[in-house]
């Protein structure tokens, strides 16, 4: 992971409106004088995470940038309610539904582009190799591999921190707890069915769940269920 340091003073976090991102959004606040963000809408299915992305960054007081990205041609569960949220039968079936192939390399290029015309080098994102869903993208040999074509693409060293790289779910909450931005989660969005109350019972809300239980502190989303016979095994 690389550090924040006195590389520079400016950011771009990745703001989907999930629980990573916001925790991320927390991290750079924390480390950079100025802080922005960039929300991608690629007709995801669960499209309430930009509403919950634009109010966690008016709660930052940060400025929020949507990038629209087509990936119709493309396809998974994540943005075609056709296609069921499974943990496994993507991409020929090893990996979950939800995988959405060259979707964090797409949106990695957008964002250091977009940082790069306004003069900024450091880029945040939330992706995790610990408690992840087995998507081959949010591996950290993936992410430096990025920080190192969008370097020679920009011609001038960019630098990609991933603060949750190698933290179990449980250990983001207390990050959050720490940074002392616990209550910004309330406001995020993380079920991949889209709900309000959250499902519960997919991949991600059961991760979700998983991760305040094991840090000893109540979620503060709404749930339609949280009994661990409807949640599926890992």
């Amino acid at each position: 992971m690389v550090e924040a340091s006195d590389r520079g003073n400016s950011a771009i976090v990745l703001l989907s409106g999930g629980q990573d991102s916001v925790t991320c959004l927390a991290w750079a606040k924390a480390r950079f004088e100025r802080v922005e963000v960039v929300s991608f809408d690629y007709e995801q299915r669960h499209w309430v995470e930009l509403d919950a992305g634009e109010r966690v960054a008016q709660i930052a007081g940060v400025s929020r940038t949507v990038v629209p990205v087509n990936f119709s041609q493309v396809g998974s569960a994540m943005n075609d309610a056709s296609v069921p949220v499974a943990l496994s039968g993507g991409l020929g079936g090893s990996l979950p539904t939800t995988f959405l192939p060259g979707r964090n390399a797409a949106f990695l290029s957008i964002a250091c582009g977009l940082a790069a015309s306004r003069g900024i080098w450091d880029v945040v994102t939330g992706v995790c190799q610990t408690d992840y869903s087995g998507y081959p993208d949010c591996r950290e040999a993936f992410v430096r591999s990025m920080q190192k074509t969008m370097s020679l693409a920009l011609d001038r060293e960019v630098r990609i921190h991933t603060p949750l790289m190698d933290l179990t779910k449980a250990q983001t909450v207390l990050l959050m707890k720490d940074l002392g931005k616990l209550d910004w989660l309330k406001h995020s969005h993380t079920c991949y069915e889209g709900k309000r109350p959250a499902c519960g019972k997919c991949s991600a809300c059961v991760l979700r769940l998983r991760g305040f239980s094991e840090a000893g502190i109540p979620d503060l989303i709404e749930y339609e269920v949280v009994s661990s016979k409807d949640q599926p095994e890992f």
